[in-house]
């Protein structure tokens, strides 16, 4: 018998949607949350029944019946911080969820969507590897004054989930690895993967590490508390400023990389720094993980949107090579990555948590 399971991702803007049959994509759907709708909501939340409404909408025009599916894997949002795993939704989860306790994010709608189409077919709905993963290192956590503690919010999800595929395919176990896992997209994180915890990562969410396509990275703090005091900017602007409109929105006026190289072959000697700037950032964060894992680093895997680039890939790789082998999986995959947490459960390989 075939093993289906549904995908749900929702975004900002869009839910996306997909049914995986035996590990392959048979329908799937990108559907647009139109900016006037947004606007009437105060709350992620509040959106719940517009985009189950949707969702349901979409279902009907697949040819395919639900009441196949084995169970329901849905993207995870801001919660307490978590070991990396599969997790069972269940009614603590909902509530933390719906309060927004732990962050207001669309993610947030996703084990709520989830369960709500699960439960009309009584079978299981689940979470996995959430962006409030935490599994970072004692020694990890120390920042350099007592009022701070560095925190673990990455994309937990597509990081944990090549680096499972490199496993695969090189006949390895997670949990017996040492790998670097560079996301690079509209946020940069760049973890330490060893023996199957994350032991250390940047603040992604935040915009801590290097810069990236709209985050500013790691700012001269002088600098940046200076300008906090300067009567200039609003809090709202300056956390904009970091995490919005930063990296190469500020640098270059637009957050599209591919726009940025174009400048670059054109002759465009600042876009040219720019771009080689991106690229030393993210190796300088790679280099300060092989230093952490004391040079013993079996691969550096390169992925998210960024790694679309073949340039940018080269640019990285010629750094950071001397430290392990470099592997390159483009995008962040997201539905995949939520199918496949769904097939180790139907499989047995791996069990899910409760919450």
């Amino acid at each position: 018998m075939p093993r289906d399971v549904l995908v749900i991702n929702p975004g900002s803007t869009s839910t996306k949607v997909a049914v995986y049959e035996d590990g392959e994509v048979q329908y799937s759907a990108n559907i647009a949350m139109p900016g006037a709708e947004v606007e009437k909501y105060q709350t992620a939340f509040e959106q719940l029944p517009f985009r189950e409404n949707q969702l349901r909408a979409s279902f009907a025009r697949w040819p395919f019946d639900l009441g196949r599916l084995d169970l329901v894997v849905a993207r995870g949002g801001f919660l307490r911080p978590l070991a990396g795993g599969i997790y069972r939704v269940g009614p603590a989860m909902l509530d933390d969820l719906a309060s927004a306790r732990y962050g207001e994010h669309a993610s947030n709608l996703g084990a709520h969507l989830g369960v709500r189409i699960a439960a009309e077919f009584s079978i299981d709905a689940f979470i996995a590897d959430p962006v409030c993963v935490d599994e970072l290192s004692d020694v990890a956590r120390i920042a350099g004054h007592g009022l701070f503690e560095r925190r673990s919010i990455f994309h937990a999800l597509n990081q944990k989930a090549v680096a499972k595929r490199w496993c695969r395919e090189n006949g390895r176990l997670y949990e017996h690895v040492s790998l670097i896992v560079a996301h690079m997209g509209g946020g940069v994180s760049v973890g330490l993967h060893r023996n199957g915890r994350v032991a250390d990562v940047n603040n992604a969410l935040d915009g801590d590490g290097p810069f990236s396509a709209e985050r500013s990275g790691t700012l001269p703090m002088g600098d940046l508390v200076r300008l906090c005091f300067s009567g200039k900017y609003s809090e709202r602007e300056l956390l904009s400023m970091i995490t919005g409109k930063g990296g190469l929105v500020s640098l270059m006026g637009t957050n599209d990389l591919q726009l940025v190289e174009e400048r670059v072959r054109a002759g465009d000697e600042r876009a040219d720094l720019v771009f080689r700037a991106l690229a030393l950032g993210v190796s300088k964060a790679i280099g300060a993980l092989a230093a952490e894992a004391s040079g013993k680093v079996d691969q550096v895997i390169l992925t998210g949107g960024i790694a679309f680039s073949s340039a940018m890939m080269t640019n990285v790789s010629k750094m950071c090579k001397f430290i392990a082998p470099v592997s390159v999986y483009p995008g962040e995959n997201e539905l995949d990555s939520l199918a496949e947490a769904g097939f180790r459960l139907l499989s047995g390989e791996e069990r899910a948590h409760e919450y």
